[in-house]
């Protein structure tokens, strides 16, 4: 009706209205892409004492998840929580904490989520022995289908008078 109204094609109309919503009063294209890039990227990287505390430092960093991205390890997210994270990783590193208290005081923080490997308890058997128990249930139907099939599809066989020479 408004197309009809004001003669202007209803495609041209719809663009107008998606970028209306898209791009919001006043908001410029470089402004919101510096924001972005300001966001992911860490604001001041991480300075280690030696190779040893670095080292420690990314081995235990790949076995923390981000709690942000969910398939990201804590070394491999570029999320702002993620670099705090990691701020706050290696500062409990330099106050002497062992990996696993380390891993225990995020994991009460944040649950178990935030582990890679979740330990194996009642809780997380699921976790660790359904896709298991999901690939033997498909293998034994996949079993029991092709026995039915031996079973209802007899083999013909054909008689001396029907043979093709």
């Amino acid at each position: 009706m408004i197309a009809r109204t004001l003669r202007v094609p209803s495609s041209a109309l719809l663009v107008a209205m998606v970028l209306a919503i898209a791009v919001p009063v006043g908001a410029t294209a470089p402004a919101a892409a510096t924001a972005t890039a300001d966001a992911r990227g860490d604001a001041t990287p991480l300075q280690f004492a030696d190779a040893a505390e670095e080292r420690r430092f990314r081995a235990l960093a790949a076995e923390l998840r981000c709690v942000m991205c969910q398939n990201q390890s804590l070394a491999d997210s570029n999320a702002q929580i993620a670099h705090d994270l990691r701020v706050q990783v290696l500062a409990l590193m330099r106050e002497g904490r062992t990996d696993t208290e380390i891993k225990d005081y995020l994991v009460e923080r944040y649950s178990e989520f935030v582990l890679y490997q979740p330990p194996l308890q009642p809780t997380t058997w699921l976790l660790w022995f359904g896709p298991a128990r999901v690939l033997l249930a498909g293998l034994a139907t996949l079993v029991v289908v092709v026995r039915r099939r031996g079973v209802a599809a007899p083999v013909a066989v054909p008689r001396e008078d029907e043979q093709e020479w």
